[in-house]
Formats: structure tokens, sequence, C-alpha cells
């Protein structure tokens, strides 16, 4: 499998989205589409970047009963999007049920299946705050591991980790089992609200199959530059 640079384009509206990717002439980067971006402007942007020849991962982190979960995957699925993703705290149970709804896409779509990938913990959360917030009481990296083994268990392709956890979900699930790696930021970067993160070369140290980058790319004076730069130390 080969590596890639996802760009996360954290954008309220359809207006600056399209000026941002129009910086880059000639490239069409892997990007994803958040709850931001999503609930401003709705399935039409995700036509219009699909159409433009972009490859997306339509980030929702779907987290429901498995019977709504099944249906909306179904919807979500007939966009033609390449990657979704679900909480795996929803339970096993949810992430088969969501796995059916991929099958088959609202409206027969035609469209390659997309990969679909569950969340561990996210990149924002502590072992301090998993244990006071959520009174998970185990190390953290233990139930991202538990995590990523229901979800391969449930038949899923891969998971969302820190890179810092990647080389272990790896060991545990195999190689071909894919890691989405958010929590990635420059040596010389500001971390922002992240806490388990580390630089596009150390994730390719740690055995990440892509990362994703927001805020260091989309915020750069140059974002064509940095996003370069990501793929530079990530892809070589």
């Amino acid at each position: 499998m080969g590596k890639d640079v996802i760009i996360a384009l954290d954008f309220d509206s359809r207006e600056k989205t399209l000026a941002f990717l129009d910086r880059f002439t000639g490239e069409k980067p892997f990007v994803k589409i958040g709850m931001e971006l999503y609930y401003a402007e709705g399935p039409s942007i995700v036509r219009e970047i699909k159409a433009r020849g972009h490859k997306i991962f339509l980030d929702l982190k779907l987290h429901d009963i498995p019977n709504t979960v099944k249906k909306a995957m179904a919807v979500l699925s007939g966009l033609g999007v390449d990657m979704l993703n679900l909480h795996a705290a929803g339970t096993r149970a949810m992430m088969e049920a969501a796995l059916e709804g991929v099958a088959h896409p609202a409206g027969g779509s035609s469209a390659v299946r997309p990969l679909l990938i569950a969340v561990t913990q996210l990149t924002s959360t502590s072992q301090e705050r998993m244990e006071s917030d959520l009174l998970i009481e185990r190390p953290l990296d233990q139930v991202v591991l538990h995590y990523a083994k229901c979800a391969a268990q449930a038949g899923l392709a891969g998971v969302v980790c820190s890179p810092l956890e990647a080389e272990g979900v790896h060991r545990a699930c195999g190689d071909g089992f894919v890691t989405v790696t958010p929590g990635v930021r420059f040596a010389d970067g500001d971390v922002g609200d992240q806490v388990r993160v580390t630089t596009p070369a150390r994730a390719k140290e740690l055995g990440s199959d892509y990362i994703v980058v927001g805020r260091p790319v989309t915020q750069a004076e140059n974002p064509v530059a940095a996003y370069r730069r990501c793929v530079e130390e990530f892809v070589g």
C-alpha cells in the first residue's frame, strides 16, 4: 500500500474551500471533508470536489445504533468517496452494520467501495482525560489496540489512531490493516489542541499509511509548499 498525505479541508464554506484547492495547479491532493464543511455545504461539496478529481476521506465519525449507522453509511457510500469512518466505541455490532451499509450504497452507486475505518481514541485525548472524563482506566495504548482489534474482527479496513500507535496496530492487526493518523505537525510548528503528535518523518518511521494534516498546511503562508514538504518528509 502506498503512503499518502491527506489535507484536512477545515473550512466553513464552499468558496473558501475551492479557493484553497485552486492554489494546487496541476495537483490533486487527497483531501478530508470533516463536520464543519459538510454541515455547512452538504453532499454537494463532496460531489463537486470529487468531480475535480480529488480522492476524498469523508470524516463524519458516525456513532449511533447499528441500524441508523447502516442506513447512513449506505447514503454516504453513494457519494463516491474513497474513505469513511465511524467511532469504534460504538461496538462491533455497529461496525458490522456500517460495513453492510457501505456494501449497499444508496441509489445503487457503481462507485468504488470506500475504505471503512474506525476512530480509536482522538489524538486530542490524553490518558488523564480518558480516565477522568470517560472512566476508562486501562492504559491508552491498550485501549487503542483493543478497539483496533475489534474493528479488524468486524471486517473494517483500518483505524484512525495517533502515529505513535500505528506500529502497535500493525503488529496486532497486520500490515494490510490501514492506519490513518492525524496529530501530525512539523518539528518547528505549533501542536494546537492535539496531544499525541509527531512529525511527518516520524509518522513514516512508525508505519502510518496515511497522515492527515490540517492547519500546518491550510494556515501556512504558502499552503502548496507546506503540502509538498509533508509529502517529501512522509512519502519521500
